[in-house]
């Protein structure tokens, strides 16, 4: 089977060796921490015994048996198809570690990043084999959100765009390409807008932080589950996109002139605000606990998206 190399073992480098290992691919997870990478792969083996129990994993532990600890850079690159960074969010670390992958990967190897805010231009534009890099940002967790944004740099051979694409669709993953580098690429750009006007919609005292995540995830969050947000506006008036541009545009464009301010929606007044209504408390652990509440109900949702019938071809 083909090879993938998993470089950085921490939470998004843990689902990515889970998701190639599952889908066939013989994986070498290396870290700079040997006893990170061998405790991530204990975790990973038990991670895809819970996918098996929601039945989006065939066989756990044959997958399992397909990752190994590699000792080295080198020996993690060494016949890989594709080396998957999911190293510290920071250009500097970056730029050394593509530097020193791009030094030892064969030169058909493609060496893409998991970076979520920064571009591959950024930290490749000085390396000999910067055609064979791009960003694939996947979202959190990957292993159960299938997302991957391919963002390429100006220089990204449109080949290794090609391949790539049909590495991470055999894993399962559901790539999109983005056809310029932009900051943020496109989730974190959508989720960006979102956000602010969620933290402007309480801070301006319009309603509560509890009541707006009920807007989401008992509103919009049903539709958005399934569908994108033109495939919505295409149902939400009789002549599809063109007639509900034509119904609501003035009326949207009116509501979002309003959105835009030059004050800070994350500025510590709206932060405190918001604490102050959030009867939660705000610790390690308790993220730690509803993160598992959060991947169960996320397995069980794809378990039901697998199972449902596709959208008809109209």
């Amino acid at each position: 089977m083909a090879k993938i190399a998993i470089v950085g073992s921490g939470l998004i480098g843990r689902a990515w060796a889970g998701i190639f290992a599952s889908h066939g691919f013989d994986v070498a997870l290396y870290d700079v921490k040997r006893e990170a990478a061998e405790a991530a792969k204990v975790h990973i083996a038990a991670n895809l015994e819970e996918q098996a129990a929601f039945g989006l994993v065939e066989d756990p532990k044959g997958s399992a048996a397909r990752l190994s600890v590699a000792a080295d850079l080198a020996s993690a690159l060494k016949g890989a198809v594709l080396a998957q960074e999911s190293g510290p969010e920071n250009l500097d670390a970056k730029k050394a570690l593509f530097a020193e992958m791009d030094r030892l990967a064969a030169p058909e190897t493609i060496l893409a990043s998991s970076t979520s805010f920064i571009m591959a231009s950024r930290f490749t534009e000085d390396l000999k084999g910067r055609g064979r890099c791009l960003v694939a940002h996947p979202a959190n967790p990957p292993h159960l959100i299938p997302i991957v944004e391919l963002a390429p740099a100006p220089w990204t051979d449109a080949a290794v765009v090609t391949r790539a694409k049909a590495i991470y669709e055999e894993a399962g993953q559901v790539p999109i390409t983005l056809r310029k580098e932009v900051p943020g690429f496109v989730l974190n750009r959508l989720q960006a807008v979102l956000l602010a006007e969620a933290f402007r919609i309480v801070g301006d005292g319009i309603a509560s932080p509890e009541d707006l995540d009920k807007t989401i995830k008992d509103g919009l969050g049903l539709r958005w589950s399934f569908m994108g947000p033109f495939e919505t506006i295409e149902l939400n008036a009789p002549g599809g996109i063109p007639d509900y541009c034509q119904r609501y545009g003035a009326s949207i464009m009116e509501t979002a002139s309003q959105q835009t301010g030059n004050s800070d929606p994350f500025g510590a007044a709206t932060v405190s605000k918001i604490m102050a209504e959030w009867p939660y408390p705000q610790n390690a652990e308790r993220v730690a606990k509803l993160s598992v509440w959060r991947d169960n109900r996320l397995a069980a949702l794809q378990a039901h998206k697998k199972a449902a019938a596709k959208k008809p071809k109209i």
